[in-house]
């Protein structure tokens, strides 16, 4: 029985029952100092990396929740560059915006300046989780909690698909027309257990249609999710600390095998892949080649 398949045998796997061995490379390097470190994204513009941290529960709006910013050799350039954010999960940047989901709300911010220029509220919403941003400019913001994905598209920010056939939707990808969600699971109401893991699949991004696509079979909690470059996936599993490869047939490849809390993965230059480890509070860097 191969590592995959003892993975797909049950949903309910604990991490204390995984095996203790490493699968894939060790890092290139390795950032430590977090508070609770969920999305990173890199700025091509800027040449950094920006890192949300929760630092606090993630549905409390305390006020704790900051944003930093790293270079691309993995040293801290500002830990607390943008502080007041409530619980900061996913990022997306475009042409010196960042936009950040915080729990109920999507947040600007002007990374020229340093100044928020737009909190756009988004009524009912429970976990707001991962964003990303099209060539036009539109950013989608899953929400996990209520099986929604939103949209904004100017200054209008509303709901662009609510299905309970989202399963939990959590990593988010603009792919030509279409938008690739990478699912947590079937919930089970018991915080954020689930009765059946998370797969692929896509939303038409005109039509906001529902349609299956690669790996349909239920076989991670997915969090992050990335383009290969070669018309597959990359893609982190929250809970069982791993990091697939999904080829561009639907095949799930175990890449890594790291401790539980690999959140929002994103890729930086010279072909890395960069992991925010949660619960070790740190940011690790992968070279995927």
């Amino acid at each position: 029985m191969n590592r995959l398949t003892q993975l797909l045998s049950s949903a309910a796997l604990s991490l204390w029952a995984l095996p203790v061995f490493a699968v894939g490379p060790e890092p290139v390097w390795t950032l430590s100092g977090f508070a609770q470190p969920e999305s990173v994204v890199y700025a091509k513009q800027q040449d950094l990396f920006y890192v949300s941290n929760i630092n606090g529960e993630g549905t409390a709006k305390d006020g704790n929740g900051f944003i930093s910013r790293v270079s691309p050799d993995g040293k801290m350039i500002k830990r607390e560059w943008l502080k007041g954010l409530n619980a900061p999960k996913g990022l997306a940047y475009n042409n010196g915006f960042l936009y950040i989901a915080d729990i109920d709300e999507l947040v600007v911010v002007d990374t020229g300046n340093s100044r928020i220029t737009a909190r756009y509220k988004a009524a009912g919403a429970k976990f707001l989780n991962d964003v990303a941003v099209d060539s036009g400019g539109r950013v989608y913001v899953s929400d996990t909690g209520t099986n929604s994905i939103w949209r904004l598209s100017g200054t209008s920010f509303a709901v662009m698909l609510s299905s309970p056939k989202l399963e939990g939707p959590n990593g988010l990808l603009v792919e030509g027309g279409k938008l690739i969600v990478g699912s947590w699971g079937v919930m089970t109401g018991n915080g954020f257990e689930t009765s059946e893991m998370g797969y692929l699949q896509s939303v038409d991004r005109t039509t906001a249609a529902l349609e299956p696509r690669f790996a349909p079979i239920p076989f991670a909690n997915i969090d992050g999710l990335v383009s290969d470059g070669k018309g597959g996936y990359i893609l982190s599993d929250w809970m069982h600390g791993n990091v697939y490869k999904i080829s561009a047939t639907g095949e799930a490849n175990l890449w890594l095998l790291l401790e539980q809390g690999s959140a929002d993965i994103g890729l930086g230059p010279n072909k890395r892949l960069l992991v925010p480890m949660m619960l070790n509070n740190e940011l690790r860097a992968y070279a995927l080649d």
